[in-house]
C-alpha cells in the first residue's frame, strides 16, 4: 500500500489532536510511517515531545503543539500555528477525549461539563477551525474519533457516550454542508481497545473474557488495527466518501451474541 497512489498520504500535512498518547499517538505513527509530515497536539508539552522523539523515523521530523480542546483560544492558536509553519492542513485526526467511569447519578456538573466539553465541544472547534482553513482551500479532510458507545451504550459511561452521538450527528452535519466545497468529514469507531488509559481495565480477566466473548473476531483489538480505516478516510481511495461511521470494533456491532449453542 506505501506505493499505491490510491491510498496514499505521502506529504499530507496531518494534524493529529491528543496525539501524544494511545489511539492518537498509534494514528500518528502509522501516518508518519507512510510519509506523511505528522503535527501532534496535546495537554502536556513533555509527554508530547517524548512521543515525537519515538516517532522520529520518518520522512519529516513530527512537530508538537500544547493544546487544550477545552480552551478556545488553544484551538485557534493551534490551528494558526500549523498553517503559519506549514502553509495548509490537508487532514484532522480529531482525537482527543476523555472518560470517567461511575453511576449516572454520581456525576457533578464539572465532571459532566469536562467530559463534554472535550469530548464534543472541543471536536466541533477543532473541526471547524480547521474547516473554515480547509473551505477556503477547498480541500481538506477531518476524520473524528466516535465510539462503540453510539452504537450501543455501556453502563458507566453516559455523558461520554451521549459526547460521541453528539460526534456523530457533527460528522454528518459537517459532511452535509461542506461536501459540495470539497471538504470531507468521517468517523471511525473503536471496538475494545486497550489503551494506556483502559489498560488496567481490559486486563482484568473478566473483563477480557467477556470482550472476547462479544467480539467475532475473538480479541481485544490493538490500536494499530486502526491505521488501515483511517489512512484509507484520508487518501484518495476515499475521495466519494464522506459522512460515513466506519467501525473497526472486530464485529461487536454486527450482532448480539448469545448463549446458545449451534
Amino acid at each position: 500500500m506505501h506505493n499505491d497512489p490510491l491510498f496514499s498520504v505521502t506529504d499530507q500535512i496531518v494534524l493529529v489532536s491528543g496525539g501524544s498518547r494511545g489511539i492518537g499517538r498509534a494514528l500518528a505513527e502509522g501516518f508518519v510511517e507512510r510519509g506523511a509530515q505528522v503535527i501532534i497536539a496535546g495537554r502536556e508539552a513533555a509527554t508530547l515531545e517524548d512521543t515525537a522523539r519515538q516517532l522520529a523515523h520518518g520522512k519529516y521530523p513530527v512537530r508538537t503543539i500544547v493544546c487544550d480542546v477545552a480552551r478556545p483560544q488553544d484551538i485557534d492558536d493551534m490551528v494558526a500555528a500549523v498553517i503559519g509553519e506549514h502553509g495548509r492542513i490537508d487532514t484532522l485526526l480529531n482525537v482527543a477525549g476523555v472518560n470517567k467511569r461511575m453511576k449516572v447519578e454520581q456525576y457533578t456538573v464539572d465532571e459532566y461539563d469536562w467530559i463534554l466539553d472535550i469530548n464534543l465541544r472541543g471536536a466541533f472547534l477543532a473541526a471547524q477551525a480547521c474547516g473554515r482553513h480547509m473551505l477556503g482551500r477547498g480541500a481538506g479532510c477531518i476524520v473524528n474519533v466516535d465510539s462503540l458507545n453510539t452504537y450501543a451504550p455501556l453502563k458507566g459511561v453516559t455523558p461520554y457516550a451521549m459526547s460521541k452521538g453528539g460526534l456523530t450527528m457533527m460528522t454528518r452535519g459537517m459532511a452535509a454542508e461542506w461536501g459540495p466545497r470539497g471538504v470531507r468529514v468521517n468517523a471511525i469507531a473503536p471496538g475494545f481497545f486497550p489503551t494506556a488509559l483502559s489498560g488496567k481495565m481490559w486486563a482484568q480477566e473478566g473483563m477480557s473474557s467477556w470482550a472476547k466473548t462479544n467480539t467475532p473476531l475473538g480479541k481485544l483489538g490493538d490500536v494499530r488495527d486502526l491505521v488501515g480505516a483511517t489512512v484509507f478516510l484520508a487518501s484518495p481511495a476515499a475521495a466519494f466518501v464522506t459522512g460515513q461511521t466506519l467501525r473497526v470494533d472486530g464485529g461487536v456491532s454486527a450482532g448480539i451474541n448469545w448463549p446458545i449453542e449451534l
